[in-house]
């Protein structure tokens, strides 16, 4: 069973946008980075994996919920130009509306991640 985190609560706050301003999926945007594992009318699911040390590009998620699968914090650079240290257990979840970001894994490990993003 995965426990309930918080982690990340004030990240969501600060990336929080509105939709008419988010850029490029994630997907189409950082292919190397995320895979969609399923897809319907009613929800996407985006796993996630970046390399010790890796960096993505600025783009955008819907509505979702995260389930990270390892230990890790990530560096959330905001499209405002500041950025959040988010640190993630394993086993630990966050709900976060549509957002727009670019993660940079800060860890020495690999950052997994199962991203469920919600179409209605």
């Amino acid at each position: 069973m995965f426990k309930k985190t918080l982690i990340g609560v004030s990240f969501v706050a600060a990336a929080m946008i509105s939709a008419t301003t988010l850029g490029e999926d994630a997907t189409t945007a950082d292919p190397k980075h995320y895979t969609v594992e399923f897809e319907n009318d009613k929800v996407r699911v985006i796993r996630i994996k970046y390399g010790p040390g890796e960096k993505s590009v600025m783009h955008t998620h819907g509505p979702n919920v995260a389930i990270f699968l390892s230990d890790s914090t990530v560096r959330m650079h905001l499209p405002d130009g500041t950025s959040v240290d988010v640190p993630a257990e394993a086993g630990g979840t966050q709900w976060a509306d549509a957002e727009e970001h670019l993660p940079e894994n800060l860890g020495d490990g690999v950052m997994e991640v199962v991203l469920v993003e919600l179409k209605e």
